[in-house]
Order: structure tokens, then sequence, then C-alpha cells
């Protein structure tokens, strides 16, 4: 007899890029929809340079963050390039939802 499947997490089925807007929108498979403006996306970059080494997450802020482009990681995070030549954060699918800036995901605030 197999072991049960955990409950799969949500994964994104769109991501959109809004320039105009400032923000990347995400659709999940579970039906939720998170706009994420760029202050949030690059304060919250999960790299070691943003994040050090520990286990405690902080908020770095820069001056005016301009995305640049979104590349896919495999089949489990993005790539966000900025325009700062800022590119070594990769945002896996459960990072984007628990920093996810609406009210009902309760996010980390800046």
């Amino acid at each position: 007899m197999s072991e049960p499947r955990p409950p799969s997490r949500p994964r994104p089925t769109e991501i959109h890029h809004l320039r105009e807007e400032g923000l990347v929108r995400i659709t999940w498979t579970d039906g939720h929809v998170g706009d994420y403006d760029y202050a949030t996306l690059r304060g919250w970059c999960p790299c070691a340079l943003c994040q050090g080494h520990g286990n405690e997450r902080r908020f770095v802020r820069t001056a005016d963050p301009r995305l640049g482009s979104i590349e896919s990681v495999g089949s489990y995070a993005v790539n966000l390039a900025w325009r700062d030549d800022h590119d070594t954060g990769i945002y896996s699918w459960a990072y984007l939802r628990e920093i996810c800036p609406c009210p009902r995901c309760g996010a980390p605030r800046s």
C-alpha cells in the first residue's frame, strides 16, 4: 500500500507583468489572485545578499524598484531581474504565496 500524498499547495496558473501599473499579478490554482507591487517583491527578495544566511526575514528598501523581466525556474519558481542589475532572487511558489500582500493572505509587512 502506498503512502498518502500530502495535499498539493497552490501553484500559479498565470503570471502577468503589468508594467504600467508596476505590478505582477499572479492567479493561483485555488482561484486566488494576488497583485504584487514592485516594492513588495524587491523588498522581500529571497536571495542571500538581501536576506543573509540567518532564519529571520527582513525587508530591504530600495529606491524606485523597477522590474525588468520574469524568467521561470524549473516548475517551482521564478527569477526576477531588476533594472538595478539585481537578479539573484529565486521566488518559489510557496514563498510568493507567503508574501502575497493582500489582506486575506496576511503577508509580512515592510
